[in-house]
């Protein structure tokens, strides 16, 4: 019988044999989400009122929404919109229909109410604009591609938006180090393409990878697919430029692999969520691009069954495992019920998507064929197929990363991100699915198995405060309780920032709170956001 599944395995390779020069693009969806390119009409904003309309008023489900009081910050005023004009002419947007978009999270679940957003091009033009906003103690919100699920890319009351999207030029690409310099504002898909020409390829790779951009990653610590295979930025940026508050530029922009000459600074940043510095460009070790890539989707009767598969792989095909992410049924039901995906395998209660990527095709794809092969010995899956044709894996790669697209048309979402041991890891969807019943319209696990990342989500119809509460703070105490991290990759930002203590000592946040103290005094740098309330 396993032999025959075998077979049946085989009999659905699609197109067996054919090399990559390039990873898929697996994100033709996420274009449909990319920000605003082109120039908008700019203009003065004269007597500029003097409400102030926090995200917590902006949208139905105010429930939902911390409340929050505004910092004692300047107002915005005809003369520093006249300043911002004379710093960076025609790249000021004051008219609402233009800062509007800027203004709301793509989620639509945060929204604040700026009156501005600045482009600026250049770092020390940014030097320019921070060190204006800081004497005039006006607050600024850090934006880059606006594809953050937490409401750290977006005001909460009237901030002033300073954006990296023009911000999009690589400097440098050492083809031999892999050393690549680039401004912030680089477009994580278009940077990847570019060093593409080179044989290199970004150790990141994300949904939104056709939207956001290498700053605000950088920024957040995103993870993503590829963490399993080259790790997180902490350890692939060589090298990093910021703007501290006071409009000093802090040059880190180094592309050595080995510096220990005194503290890191640069790590400083990674990860702070621009509440430390403004990010203006980075310097990003980028390793060779695999010639070859493998994409495998296999049924499993259990999520146990679903681990020992993970533990098989990478005991087999470990120097050439680049990703190992996790669906429950649930997920692949809504992708291909909401979007009319077509899922490849029978129907399974877990399903696993691996990825190889090495530097021959054939002897890939014979590693891959043993090892399911092996697997299906052994009852570890029960149905799958193999791609290595770039259509087939770009489509099998969409049942996974479109999962968040999918949801959204049940309405609402309901959407965390947690790191859990293994044997941890699906029990919390199932506590959840019992907590909440047929109050909602369905729960669904889905994530990186291989770095232990969950991506726990539910949906509703609309916003309801009663299914909030049935989740929170439930899910955060029971994470807390089995040692893992309320976010594992998507950062704090306005969500989270209270649940920081389930997972920081206090210690740790005393420290944190020293650092914003030191480097931003006055809080203007993305305020409301990572540092608990006190």
């Amino acid at each position: 019988m396993h032999a025959c599944l075998v077979r049946r395995v085989i009999q659905r390779t699609y197109c067996q044999g054919l090399t990559a020069s390039s990873l898929p693009g697996r994100n033709d969806h996420a274009r449909d989400m990319r920000q605003r390119g082109q120039s908008r009409p700019h203009g003065v904003v004269q007597g500029i009122s003097r409400y102030h309309m926090s995200s917590i008023n902006n949208s139905a489900n105010t429930d939902r929404k911390p409340k929050i009081a505004r910092g004692p910050y300047s107002d915005v005023t005809d003369a520093d919109i006249n300043f911002f004009e004379s710093l960076i002419p025609g790249r000021v947007l004051t008219n609402p229909s233009d800062v509007d978009p800027y203004n709301e999270d793509w989620l639509k679940t945060c929204k604040g109410s700026s009156k501005v957003v600045l482009r600026p091009k250049t770092t020390e033009e940014v030097s320019a604009i921070l060190s204006h906003c800081n004497e005039r103690k006006l607050a600024v919100q850090p934006q880059g591609g606006n594809t953050g699920l937490v409401g750290g890319g977006v005001p909460v009351f009237d901030e002033v938006i300073v954006s990296t999207q023009l911000m999009n030029k690589v400097i440098s690409v050492d083809d031999v180090s892999g050393a690549v310099v680039c401004q912030s504002g680089c477009v994580l898909e278009t940077l990847d393409n570019h060093v593409a020409e080179y044989d290199l390829v970004v150790p990141l790779d994300l949904g939104a990878k056709g939207s956001c951009q290498i700053g605000g990653n950088i920024s957040t610590n995103a993870g993503g697919i590829r963490l399993l295979r080259y790790g997180s930025l902490h350890g692939s940026v060589l090298g990093l430029e910021a703007v501290l508050a006071n409009g000093k530029v802090v040059d880190c922009l180094s592309s050595l692999r080995k510096d220990n000459t005194g503290y890191d600074v640069k790590q400083l940043f990674i990860g702070s969520e621009g509440t430390l510095g403004f990010i203006t460009a980075a310097s990003i070790l980028c390793p060779q691009r695999p010639k070859a890539v493998n994409v495998a989707l296999l049924g499993c009767e259990s999520f146990n069954s679903l681990v020992s598969v993970l533990k098989t792989v990478k005991s087999e095909v470990g120097e050439i495992l680049s990703a190992f992410e996790m669906m429950d049924h649930a997920t692949m039901e809504v992708v291909t019920g909401n979007l009319n995906l077509t899922c490849p395998i029978s129907n399974n209660p877990f399903y696993a998507l691996i990825e190889t990527s090495g530097s021959n095709s054939s002897h890939d794809q014979e590693k891959l064929n043993a090892v399911l092969e092996k697997l299906m010995d052994k009852g570890l899956m029960t149905d799958g197929t193999l791609a290595t044709d770039m259509t087939k894996i770009r489509a099998i790669w969409q049942l996974r990363e479109r999962g968040a697209e999918a949801l959204m048309v049940d309405g609402y979402t309901y959407k965390y991100d947690f790191s859990l041991k293994l044997s941890d890891f699906y029990k919390l969807v199932e506590a959840v699915r019992e907590r909440i019943g047929t109050k909602a319209t369905r729960v669904v696990g889905y994530g990186h198995l291989g770095d232990g990342n969950l991506h726990l989500n539910i949906t509703s119809s609309e916003f309801k405060k009663e299914i909030l509460d049935l989740i929170e703070p439930f899910v955060y105490d029971w994470v807390s309780q089995h040692g893992g991290s309320v976010s594992a990759e998507h950062g704090l930002g306005l969500w989270k920032r209270n649940y920081i203590y389930h997972t920081k000592s206090r210690a740790a946040v005393d420290i944190m709170r020293l650092m914003k103290q030191v480097l931003d005094p006055n809080g203007i740098l993305n305020p409301y956001k990572v540092i608990p309330a006190e």
